[in-house]
């Protein structure tokens, strides 16, 4: 509640929520450039080739609408679930 009192007075174009923004896509990005190169646990089984096919189609996803990050990380994880679920 006190964030939520806190924040409410905050201008979403404000230099500061802009470099928040920004530093967390960093760290989304990152994330993900992790995983790619060195997957861990059950995510070492999936192929190369459909691993990065559901960054691109993450990326797509992320540019069709409109930069949502979320709905870029929800097409590449919808990919890759299917891709796997494919392969068996």
């Amino acid at each position: 509640m006190l964030g939520l009192w806190l924040g409410g007075g905050v201008d979403e174009g404000s230099e500061l929520l802009v470099w928040v923004r920004a530093v967390a896509t960093a760290i989304l990005a990152g994330v993900i450039a992790q995983i790619l190169v060195s997957p861990p646990g059950a995510l070492a089984s999936v192929p190369d080739w459909l691993r990065y096919g559901a960054v691109a189609g993450g990326f797509v996803g992320f540019i069709a609408t409109r930069r949502s990050i979320f709905a870029g990380v929800a097409c590449g994880e919808l990919i890759m679930l299917a891709g796997k679920w494919w392969l068996g």
